[in-house]
């Protein structure tokens, strides 16, 4: 059985995975508010994939989006919040609606957390290109936790590392099966010939 939550929706022109680190920059009100009501009460805010508009103003999204926890946050000279994220369960929209300020929010059904799979021995070449792309892209990857066996977590690091288009990703991100994302993104390092 799923479990149904009623959250706020931050829709962004960017694909969070489960346990992917994302920073964030806030300035609209709506989402000051958001965050505010979040870390009150230790709750999460869902980022979504914008299908049509802009992260400024009215958008459409996608159904399928990734619950983000607050980890970090601090307040710049310039009055705009930065925060840092962590990806944390996937969930399908059911019913989306817009608040008074312009607040993006939704009952949404979770996912359930996909079970740990060893990382078969025909994909191990790509947990070594994963390991390779989170040495050199640095900064938020050298906080975060590594399961080169586990192929959920190889597949979503990947994700949202290699070059992908916003469709691809958020595709991958709709992906219930991590040995079927897996055989996806090996087709996609294939074309852009980090692998044979």
């Amino acid at each position: 059985m799923m479990t149904t939550l009623d959250i706020p929706l931050f829709p962004l022109q960017a694909v969070l995975f489960p346990g992917g680190p994302m920073p964030l920059k806030i300035f609209e009100p709506r989402y000051l508010r958001m965050i505010s009501q979040c870390l009150k009460e230790g709750s999460g805010f869902g980022v979504i994939l914008i299908r049509e508009g802009a992260e400024i103003g009215p958008a459409t999204t996608y159904e399928v989006g990734t619950l983000a926890r607050v980890c970090d946050w601090f307040q710049g000279d310039d009055s705009v919040l930065r925060i840092n994220v962590n990806g944390e369960e996937r969930f399908l929209v059911t019913e989306a609606r817009t608040e008074a300020d312009g607040l993006h929010a939704a009952k949404v059904e979770l996912f359930p957390v996909e079970p740990k799979t060893s990382l078969p021995d025909d994909y191990a070449i790509l947990a070594e290109v994963l390991e390779d792309l989170m040495n050199q892209v640095g900064g938020f990857y050298e906080k975060v936790e590594r399961h080169f066996t586990d192929a959920s977590w190889v597949g979503y690091r990947l994700a949202e590392i290699i070059p992908a288009s916003l469709e691809q990703r958020q595709h991958c991100l709709e992906i219930t099966d991590p040995l079927g994302r897996l055989k996806l993104l090996k087709s996609m390092i294939k074309t852009i010939g980090a692998v044979d």
